[in-house]
């Protein structure tokens, strides 16, 4: 391997690791919404609105922090956005009250909402230029690495010790950006950008030139976030309305995030094969089936094998997301691009959550949600199929 090439993997382990800790987070979330249910007697509808206020903290995380990506460099928010996320994610192991829980789940959403988008836009300009997509889909492998700790913190700790230990231990990370902070170089793409003032970029998102684009990347963030995080973040709690216990629903859920693995790292083969945007729809088609299929399973085996199913295409389709959005602007405002369709389909977050906490709360049918997500990432297909670039 060349040295350049050891360089930029390298790079791309230490921006994995931060991304990994904020997937356990938001994966251990799942698990501790499921848990605090029953200790706070808390209704769907306001584990629905935790789920929710996560979302605004990251809406406004990432089209904040991608603006100042392009302004101030990618290094600089990569570690800042690091930092609030992992301090308020240590502050949140203390709360006492469903307000104050809430009030900090804001700013953990913040950091992670932030941090996202600056590190898919620092990898792909840290990688060789003929194997970007590929990179950032395995930057997004991390992700899910990240899920299988937290479902595994969650299965042997939060049942044993209680879910504040399970989030205490996503205060880590601050010191990680401590260490961040003086081992990453910035990009050479951004030392020698020119710079543009914040409203130059905003203006720029849905200029002529990437007006068609920007509509294509916000329907897919918005129907991508909002079918994740309307299934994987209810799938515990689901689990146990089904009638398992606690523990069991932690165990299938766990079995059920160990395939994400193999599905981002078959999307970063397949991106070099097929191409981004044949991966992608691909992918997207093969996750509305199986989550279609999941809704309608009955039986414990078929939960099983659709759920995995569902986790391998519905995560390997988001490591093509990144790798796609991220290549469709130039460095002058991709960061700004980036965030800013990531940012918007938080909106899709904030919604999903409660939308499904809500329908759970007026005993609609398992069904009837999962239909829901098969028809949204449908309409997502057909518009990245007949308006998407290459």
């Amino acid at each position: 391997m060349k040295k350049g090439s050891q360089g930029s993997l390298a790079l791309l382990g230490l921006t994995g690791i931060g991304l990994l800790f904020d997937s356990m987070d938001v994966g251990i979330l799942a698990f501790v919404l499921a848990a605090i249910k029953g200790e706070w007697g808390l209704n769907p509808e306001q584990l629905g609105l935790i789920g929710t206020i996560n979302f605004v903290g990251m809406a406004l995380g990432a089209a904040i922090a991608g603006l100042w990506a392009d302004r101030y460099g990618r290094k600089n928010l990569f570690v800042f956005t690091l930092l609030i996320y992992s301090l308020a994610t240590g502050l949140n192991a203390f709360v006492t009250t469903f307000a104050l829980f809430m009030l900090v789940r804001f700013f953990v959403g913040f950091g992670l909402g932030g941090e996202l988008p600056v590190a898919t836009t620092y990898v792909l300009e840290a990688s060789p230029q003929h194997e970007r997509a590929k990179w950032v889909v395995w930057l997004q492998s991390f992700w899910a690495m990240g899920a299988l700790i937290a479902a595994i913190i969650s299965y042997f700790i939060i049942p044993q010790y209680g879910w504040r230990i399970g989030l205490f231990l996503g205060a880590i990370p601050a010191l990680y950006a401590l260490y961040l902070r003086r081992k990453l170089p910035e990009t050479p793409a951004f030392e020698k950008e020119t710079r543009q003032t914040i409203v130059q970029n905003i203006r720029l998102i849905w200029s002529y030139p990437y007006r068609r684009m920007s509509l294509v990347l916000w329907v897919l963030w918005f129907v991508s976030v909002f079918s994740y995080y309307g299934m994987f973040m209810w799938m515990p709690s689901i689990m146990i309305l089904k009638g398992y216990t606690l523990l069991k629903s932690f165990q299938y859920v766990l079995f059920m995030t160990i395939v994400q693995i193999p599905g981002y790292f078959a999307a970063a083969y397949l991106v070099e094969k097929w191409g981004k945007k044949n991966t992608l729809v691909t992918f997207m088609a093969l996750s509305a089936v199986f989550s279609l299929l999941f809704g309608l399973s009955t039986s414990l085996p078929m939960l099983l094998i659709t759920g995995a199913c569902l986790s391998f295409f519905n995560l390997g389709a988001f490591g093509a997301t990144y790798a796609y959005t991220a290549e469709q602007y130039p460095t002058s405002f991709r960061a700004t691009g980036t965030g800013w369709a990531m940012g918007f389909g938080r909106i899709a977050g904030i919604i999903a959550p409660y939308l499904v906490g809500i329908m759970i709360g007026a005993h609609v049918g398992f069904s009837a949600i999962f239909t829901m997500f098969f028809v949204m990432t449908m309409l997502s297909v057909i518009v990245l199929g007949l308006l998407g670039s290459k």
